[in-house]
């Protein structure tokens, strides 16, 4: 077993200097020039080389690349080319607001996929089972943007029981906190615990036909008992590999869903970024939304080998 973690740390570690490479060049190739987008059109060719000099642009992609990702080791993620602030805590900052927003929208998907998919998979012949199966495609042809619009519409508009979006942080009122994290996290887990209810009734109905659980009833084990003892251990393991895609998935999701929801997240942050053309910010929210997709797939490969002894 350690053996496999250093492996997969090394594959890690590889993964993401592969991926901050990229991330630099498709940066690198963006038109337009910091210095010039912070000083205007108006700016003379003395005053953009000064400023491309502080910022370091007028150093070879090399360099400037081997400067960058170096702070990256540090934790240094540079100065903003339009605030001229740290932008390592401000990445900081939104970037906790987004992991409760993730993790939250997650805990929601599983509360939904799991009962709801072991429940259509035992009764995959009944109305009710073929039902839940139907609800969950339905689900899945809804974007979360727009989930989150019709959960605005219901309970923020017409009930008025739900703020319509807003942040208040949990330190200043927990109530309100969970208020207003209520309805993003409805809008990201109800469509990922759509995905995820598929996959668990698919899941779930594999194992059913093995034959080890019709030995356990054989023995007298009743269906849910075997099922609960044999069953679900085996089932979590294709279903953690999909869950590993989904909650990266999430992630990315999440950055349009802070924009519906005014959430001062990664996503606000790095839409602000484009939007005022502040490249060296946009390429670390970029960088560190790749590192967590990275993270994401090792904690997968890790649980996978931990629920199946046959990989070890």
């Amino acid at each position: 077993m350690t053996l496999y973690l250093l492996k997969r740390l090394a594959v890690l570690m590889a993964s993401t200097a592969v991926a901050a490479v990229v991330v630099f060049a498709f940066m690198a190739l963006l038109p337009g020039d910091p210095a010039e987008i912070a000083l205007g059109v108006n700016a003379t060719p003395e005053a953009v080389a000064a400023l491309r000099e502080q910022f370091g642009t007028d150093r070879a992609p090399v360099v400037q690349f081997l400067d960058w990702f170096g702070g990256l080791v540090q934790g240094d993620f540079g100065t903003s080319y339009v605030t001229s602030s740290p932008i390592g805590p401000q990445i900081g900052d939104r970037l906790g607001v987004t992991a409760v927003l993730v993790l939250g929208g997650m805990a929601v998907a599983l509360a939904v996929a799991v009962p709801l998919g072991t429940f259509a998979a035992v009764h995959h012949r009944d109305p009710l089972g073929a039902a839940i199966s139907a609800a969950s495609q339905v689900g899945i042809a809804i974007p979360a943007f727009l989930a989150g619009i019709l959960f605005v519409f219901v309970f923020a508009v017409q009930a008025q029981v739900l703020p319509s979006g807003g942040y208040v942080p949990f330190a200043e009122d927990p109530g309100e906190w969970l208020r207003g994290l209520l309805l993003p996290w409805a809008s990201l887990g109800l469509v990922q615990g759509a995905v995820l209810t598929r996959y668990v009734r698919s899941a779930v109905l594999d194992v059913m036909r093995e034959d080890y659980l019709r030995t356990a009833r054989a023995k007298g084990r009743g269906s849910t008992g075997a099922l609960w003892r044999h069953g679900l251990r085996n089932a979590s393991v294709p279903v953690v590999t999909v869950l590993g895609l989904q909650l990266a998935t999430l992630l990315i999701g999440a950055v349009v869903v802070e924009r519906v929801f005014v959430i001062p997240g990664l996503g606000d942050l790095l839409l602000n970024g484009v939007a005022g053309r502040d490249l060296l910010l946009v390429q670390g929210v970029v960088m560190v939304l790749v590192a967590a997709v990275l993270l994401i797939n090792f904690a997968v490969d890790v649980a996978y080998h931990l629920l199946d002894p046959r990989l070890r």
